[in-house]
């Protein structure tokens, strides 16, 4: 008999308009207040754009009207466990040259909880 089971929560939606989208890296909404399990980053906009976890480097790129989707547990290991992206950081967004002229970007996060 299972005593306890983790269920799946959603924090806010993160969203950052197109005229905020700029050839620097700008925080897509706050940081995420727990360790997420699944990200969605839906790119709405009408350019491509680049991703960044820390806010300088350009680590992945979601095209003009795509999206990308982590699921971090999909990869768990006995010798790991479940992999997360930890509490407290926070999804960062530019342009790759082209700014966008319509949409919004959006950060969708699920995490795991037992209540």
């Amino acid at each position: 008999m299972l005593t306890s089971a983790a269920i799946i929560k959603f924090e806010t939606l993160r969203s950052i308009a197109f005229g905020s989208i700029g050839a620097s890296y700008s925080a897509v909404g706050g940081v995420f207040n727990n360790p997420i399990r699944i990200l969605k980053i839906s790119n709405e906009t009408n350019k491509s754009a680049l991703i960044s976890f820390n806010g300088v480097d350009d680590q992945d790129i979601v095209a003009a009207n795509g999206f990308v989707l982590y699921d971090f547990t999909g990869n768990a290991s006995a010798q790991a466990g479940v992999l997360e992206l930890q509490a407290q950081k926070r999804i960062y967004v530019k342009h790759t040259g082209a700014a966008p002229t319509s949409g919004s970007l959006y950060v969708t996060a699920i995490y795991a909880s037992t209540v």
